[in-house]
């Protein structure tokens, strides 16, 4: 059996968030090195002191991470560059931590962050895979909403999943959203008003979908020693997970990665499903959602509809979740949007949330999953965070 290490000694802190913007004439290289000041900024330390770096951007081509060093003027002795879509803030996670823990670099910057032009989203599809372009297109059914309706459709036949019980939590996360002064959707959201949207591929709907825009996030990874000699509030690492091409015999996603190593990750961490205070999923469509309250662990396969019906998902209420507003209600800022949920989480963990703080919060769970491809999301990863101490 493989031997799994913990991540002992390991802080995470700074969670920036660059203010998105519907569209933006500026470079992925702009929003990220915009990101990058306001982590020098809350740390309090010089640009030469960030030796390693984590990039993720679907508009930063033709750079890579290594071009976009050379753009900042920058001379890390550690480098990655995870194109993982929504799955990236856990991953990028996954491998800073190690490289703390080993030596290869003591402050890492883990950057995420797209620009997004008139025509960004529809090239950024365009190009996206060789699946896309060779068993997507053809059909013409460019995109993730078709994709996205493939899954949903199913999970409504197979398991009762209505209208109304995404709307219900498409209208909570609004409700955190106004909450959140980096949010564009700033109007309040009733369940009539998304039941009567207008529809865009059956049976999703205009508020099922996520709204492309540009913005950049960011975190830092350290020691746990040098967190506390910088004085930053900061969170500790539990347990992590990723899980690429998972299931690959299901005749259509039902189920992520996450359930094949949900039981190791709450092993690992010490820690069961009911201990943990909040929950921040990456959510480009409800249904991935539902999918992740069941293969975390919430519910049974098949139970997430009852879930939903159950809980009021606000920040004040039962099970807070997605207390940012999630991308759906915050928006999708390409690559980004895989670091949204992670970000939120430092800041519910480092009390620095504000109007969204949820009281008492000390365990956290957070989700990516990302790059889908017709029918499934390649992708998966997860973490359990803890509240640490300056």
């Amino acid at each position: 059996m493989t031997r799994w290490l913990g991540y002992d000694g390991v802080a995470v802190a700074v969670p920036v968030t660059v203010p998105y913007e519907r569209y933006s004439t500026h470079s992925a290289h702009w929003w990220l090195g915009r990101a990058l000041a306001g982590l020098i900024r809350g740390a309090g330390i010089a640009k030469a002191d960030i030796d390693g770096v984590c990039v993720s951007s679907f508009t930063l081509g033709p750079d890579t991470a290594v071009g976009l060093m050379q753009h900042l003027g920058m001379t890390p002795r550690w480098l990655d560059h995870i194109p993982m879509g929504g799955a990236s803030g856990v991953v990028a996670l996954r491998r800073a931590a190690r490289a703390v823990q080993g030596g290869d670099a003591d402050v890492i910057a883990c950057i995420a962050g797209d620009t997004n032009q008139v025509d960004s989203f529809r090239n950024t599809v365009s190009q996206f895979s060789r699946f896309a372009q060779d068993a997507v297109y053809p059909y013409g059914a460019g995109g993730p909403n078709a994709s996205f309706a493939l899954l949903t459709d199913y999970y409504m036949k197979q398991y009762g999943a209505t209208r109304e019980d995404f709307g219900k939590l498409c209208v909570a996360q609004r409700d955190n959203s106004l909450k959140n002064p980096h949010a564009l959707m700033k109007k309040p959201l009733t369940l009539a008003q998304y039941l009567d949207a207008r529809p865009i591929t059956d049976p999703i709907h205009l508020f099922d979908c996520v709204m492309p825009c540009a913005g950049a996030e960011g975190y830092l990874v350290m020691s746990e020693e040098r967190a506390h000699a910088l004085g930053l509030p900061f969170a500790r690492i539990r347990s992590t997970i990723e899980r690429h091409n998972a299931f690959p015999e299901d005749p259509i996603q039902f189920r992520g990665g996450w359930a094949m190593d949900r039981d190791a990750l709450y092993e690992h961490a010490g820690v069961a499903p009911a201990d943990v205070d909040f929950v921040e999923t990456y959510d480009d469509y409800p249904v991935i959602n539902m999918m992740q309250f069941e293969d975390l662990g919430f519910c049974a396969k098949g139970e997430a509809p009852a879930f939903v019906r159950e809980h009021r998902f606000t920040i004040d209420g039962s099970f807070p979740f997605n207390t940012s507003g999630g991308q759906l209600s915050v928006g999708q800022a390409g690559a980004a949007g895989g670091y949204l949920g992670f970000v939120q989480a430092l800041r519910q963990l480092t009390n620095s949330a504000g109007d969204m703080q949820v009281k008492d919060a000390r365990i956290a769970l957070v989700s990516g999953f990302g790059m889908i491809n017709y029918d499934r999301g390649l992708c998966s990863g997860a973490a359990l965070l803890e509240r640490g101490m300056a």
